[in-house]
């Protein structure tokens, strides 16, 4: 068998480099590079809560059963309805939600203490791959007077809100 010696010119290995630390880059890099703040819209007026924010908020911390991941999750976060009494001075209408995938949805009925905007999960913060940087779920979705959710039925889930990047108050 006979041996080739490839020569390389000096910008071959230039180019070769650079691709080598451009896909180091993107592993290393986490997705929650992108994420470090929620945009709270109120008509014209946008405001940024940064993540830290956000995490140095959360007071509450509880177990419940994520029927996505189909185990017992330890969530923190913040009661939604305070939170969005201290970002727009009461509980607006309707919500315009858009997500990090581009996902949009408006929703009501928002002042109801059983809402949570997570922002970590068995003590680690969300990230993008996570359904985060920040996510809503309903605390106790099965003691409403509703009648139980069935957790192996994830429609009954839709309203879970995950991946957010905005929200809008509707007046």
């Amino acid at each position: 068998m006979n041996a080739v010696a490839l020569h390389h010119s000096p910008w071959g290995r230039v180019r070769d480099r650079l691709a080598c630390a451009l896909i180091v880059v993107g592993i290393i890099l986490p997705a929650t590079a992108f994420a470090q703040a929620v945009n709270m819209i109120n008509g014209d007026v946008t405001q940024k809560v940064a993540l830290s924010d956000l995490h140095d908020m959360s007071d509450t911390t509880f177990t419940l059963y994520d029927p996505y991941q189909g185990r017992d999750v330890e969530m923190q976060g913040v009661e939604f309805r305070t939170f969005l009494i201290e970002q727009f001075g009461e509980v607006p209408p309707a919500l315009h939600f858009t997500a990090w995938d581009d996902y949009e949805v408006t929703l009501e009925g928002w002042d109801d203490p059983n809402w949570y905007l997570i922002s970590s999960e068995d003590g680690d913060p969300l990230t993008i791959r996570t359904r985060g940087p920040v996510r809503l779920v309903e605390r106790d979705y099965n003691n409403q007077g509703k009648g139980d959710r069935d957790v192996e039925n994830l429609r009954e889930f839709n309203d879970w809100i995950w991946m957010i990047r905005s929200i809008e108050a509707k007046w």
